[in-house]
């Protein structure tokens, strides 16, 4: 069932009807819930968010476990992070999935590449897929490794506790984050997150940039899917049973909106490199996955709880 799905959401010829997928600013398989805790925090503003109070939280209905925050970032915001994004999280340390094809040298970046507008760069541009950062991410052997391990972006573990704490998890730890990029054509296959030791603490995808076609089904791949748009700044929390359901992303759409173009005249610290990114944005999405690898209390994978 959930393949069935997935392959009519991803046909090109013919297209597929998106009447069904949920839109959560006007659906009945969805419902608000309130903050369930307002967050006295300092850099709220730094971080690219609006006051905690005023964010719109639903839980789906058929899907427990999924929670929805409805782009709780102001514009400005969402400038500042698409721009890292692009800008700062593609280099090293961290590591990309053009790493093993040896198309940047030691000293270059993809961004300092991509942004020269040369004939190399756009060849490049739609090469990067991935970056990943604090555990890397084996796709091999779908496990994290104490061995291939370097730091998270304070700023980025700072906001992801600023979303689980919001609703409700207060010990949550951001240690490994991995960045999606998509072209208009990509898709990312059906798959569960199961990699991680401690299963309970929330899986937190942040979303910029072009809509996606979210698909999440069960915990098997007989069980029927349900589509989700998800637009720039939506964040989506999967707690629970719904970390161990099939999803997948079948199909990119053009973001109408452009929400991330209003009050141009307030700046974060990225907006100078904004007119290089923006070219970038109108024709990819970024997902960003912060998840916490560790149990509470645990200080390395070495460790037994």
């Amino acid at each position: 069932m959930f393949r069935d799905y997935f392959k009519y959401y991803k046909s090109r010829n013919p297209s597929p009807n998106f009447e069904n997928v949920i839109d959560v600013n006007n659906s009945t398989k969805v419902r608000q819930v309130p903050v369930k805790c307002v967050l006295k925090c300092s850099r709220i503003f730094t971080l690219g968010l609006t006051d905690v109070s005023s964010w719109k939280i639903y839980e789906f209905n058929d899907i427990p476990g999924l929670i929805f925050i409805k782009n709780p970032f102001t514009s400005a915001g969402q400038r500042h992070w698409i721009t890292t994004c692009l800008r700062d999280y593609p280099r090293k340390p961290n590591k990309l999935n053009i790493d093993a094809h040896g198309l940047l040298e030691d000293n270059e970046t993809w961004w300092d590449i991509c942004t020269r507008g040369d004939e190399r760069a756009v060849g490049l541009i739609p090469k990067l897929r991935w970056a990943t950062m604090g555990y890397h991410h084996n796709w091999d052997t779908k496990h994290y490794s104490e061995d291939l391990r370097t730091e998270m972006p304070g700023d980025l573990a700072e906001m992801s506790k600023v979303f689980a704490e919001a609703l409700g998890f207060r010990d949550f730890n951001a240690e490994a984050a991995i960045i999606n990029y998509y072209r208009m054509n990509s898709t990312l296959a059906g798959h569960t997150d199961h990699s991680e030791v401690d299963l309970h603490a929330p899986l937190i995808s942040i979303s910029f940039g072009q809509t996606a076609v979210f698909l999440i089904g069960g915990s098997t791949l007989e069980d029927p899917a349900n589509g989700i748009f998800i637009r720039s700044g939506d964040v989506v929390i999967m707690t629970g049973q719904s970390r161990l359901n099939y999803h997948g992303v079948p199909r990119i759409l053009a973001d109408q909106s452009l929400t991330w173009e209003l009050d141009k005249d307030i700046c974060l610290n990225s907006d100078h490199d904004w007119s290089k990114a923006k070219s970038f944005i109108n024709e990819t999405r970024i997902n960003i996955n912060v998840r916490q690898v560790l149990k509470p209390g645990q200080c390395n994978l070495r460790q037994s709880i």
